[in-house]
């Protein structure tokens, strides 16, 4: 069969199948969704957090050498200074002069409200989630496309680590937009849309592996920028709307799960490729 064809088919399973088996989440009821969905929030920022400093950023540093080390911190620091100036922008686009109003509180500092600006942050969150998810699946389409062009078995094997060690991801991805204000439709067809740069990295990677190797570290990084900010700036202070023994420890315990969630699968996803490279090493030498 075309190597191409493989590695189209492989990817779209690997970022969509992933996304349709979070969708279930989708099929609950709405009241169950409401009472779900703030833990969702709590969850999706261990998950994040994990999938950032213990996925994306160790494999952008192991894919440079000790010279470049400074260059890459740079770059995740340049990401976050980024997607702070890409939500201060999405903000700022729906909060008008003649819907804002602007007063100094006691300590003088200068805060614009209006009726929809809650909205527009919740808005711009679900955005922001969009964006590097689609960053971070077309950064896995390239790794299933490289392994591809490795060994066939390994890119099967890849593929189907990626999916799995997307799934909670997605889920969280789910939760976060639906916060967000997005209608179940809408978090679907954005969370599908993002999956399917995943293909694009493959097919990328099919054509274009050589160049597109030295940046692939920088593609890890952007999108370790991306959760990290969004996890950050975004749904901690959300978490912190609620002060209480009971919901605090609650949101302590989910995040710990969404980062042992991670770090599990993770761990398996990667026991899976070694499999996969080990496998593929012996049927070499036997040739």
């Amino acid at each position: 069969m075309n190597l191409l064809f493989l590695i189209i088919i492989f990817t779209a399973l690997g970022g969509v199948l992933s996304v349709l088996a979070a969708s279930v989440f989708l099929l609950l009821a709405e009241d169950t969704q409401n009472k779900i969905l703030p833990h969702g929030v709590s969850f999706a920022t261990g998950a994040l957090l994990a999938v950032a400093f213990w996925g994306l950023i160790p494999h952008a540093f192991e894919e440079v050498g000790t010279e470049q080390i400074q260059t890459l911190s740079g770059c995740i620091m340049l990401g976050l200074l980024l997607f702070f100036i890409l939500e201060k922008l999405l903000i700022w686009r729906h909060c008008h002069s003649e819907h804002c109003e602007v007063h100094i509180d006691i300590e003088g500092h200068h805060h614009a409200h209006s009726h929809s600006h809650a909205q527009d942050e919740h808005r711009s969150a679900g955005a922001m989630i969009v964006i590097g998810d689609g960053i971070h699946n077309f950064v896995d389409g390239i790794l299933i496309g490289a392994a591809f062009l490795t060994d066939v078995q390994l890119g099967i094997v890849t593929s189907l680590a990626v999916a799995a060690h997307e799934i909670p991801q997605e889920v969280g991805d789910f939760a976060i937009l639906l916060h967000s204000g997005y209608s179940r439709q809408k978090a679907l067809f954005y969370n599908v849309l993002a999956s399917l740069t995943t293909v694009v990295g493959g097919v990328l990677a099919y054509y274009a592996l050589g160049d597109l190797q030295n940046s692939l570290p920088y593609f890890l990084a952007m999108a370790s920028s991306s959760f990290i900010y969004i996890a950050v700036a975004d749904l901690i202070p959300t978490l912190h709307k609620k002060t209480d023994i009971k919901t605090s420890l609650q949101q302590i315990a989910l995040i710990l799960a969404g980062v042992v969630l991670i770090v599990a699968l993770h761990g398996v996803a990667h026991d899976i490729e070694l499999e996969g490279v080990t496998a593929h090493a012996k049927h070499e030498h036997n040739e």
